[in-house]
């Protein structure tokens, strides 16, 4: 078998770079998300509840964050200990949990998001509005081949109509959480970052 040396270091090299910036686009945001007493983990949990509303179930907020319903379902606990979320038995079924955001947590959320978001435009300031519409459909297309890969037999194509589902309603979370609406979020959303190492 001939082995096609510069595909082999093109596929290392972006397996590489997608390894590293995932690593510190995560140590950022951890950063970030400290200064609100939030964990990433946590952020993106309240995310979900946000978007998809309350109550919420582990098992959607583990399918849209693309992550087991058993990883969700131990990180509620951590978050519940911690007073973020509030977790309630369902009067029909027993068996199911619904989860409910603590004030809490509402009050961490929207200036986290604020700075979130400042965040990931700070870091896509270098390219242009087309790149930045090229990497994020060259990533939806990774996106895509790795869930097929782990789901052999899945629709992409249903996955693409959920995803322009979900594009509809991110303009309505997106006012939601991203105007401050106190003086603190005000505050908080126009203090200088650190610099993140």
């Amino acid at each position: 078998m001939t082995i096609n040396f510069e595909s082999e270091k093109l596929t290392l090299r972006f397996w590489r770079l997608l390894y590293q910036t995932y690593t510190l686009f995560k140590r950022c945001e951890d950063q970030i998300f400290g200064e609100y007493k939030l964990t990433t983990e946590q952020f993106a949990v309240l995310v979900a509840m946000a978007y998809l509303g309350e109550p919420s179930m582990p098992s959607d907020i583990a399918r849209w964050l693309e992550r087991s319903t058993n990883s969700v379902s131990m990180l509620v606990d951590r978050m519940v200990k911690a007073g973020l979320v509030r977790r309630v038995r369902d009067r029909r079924d027993r068996r199911a949990v619904q989860l409910f955001m603590t004030s809490k947590a509402e009050n961490a959320l929207k200036p986290a998001t604020v700075a979130g978001l400042e965040f990931t435009r700070k870091i896509l300031s270098s390219l242009s509005s087309e790149d930045r519409l090229t990497l994020v459909n060259l990533l939806e297309m990774v996106k895509n081949k790795t869930l097929d890969y782990l789901n052999s037999g899945m629709d992409i194509e249903e996955v693409k109509r959920n995803e322009l589902e979900q594009q509809a309603n991110i303009r309505k979370w997106l006012l939601k959480y991203t105007s401050p609406a106190t003086p603190e979020a005000k505050r908080q959303g126009s203090e200088k970052r650190k610099t993140i190492r």
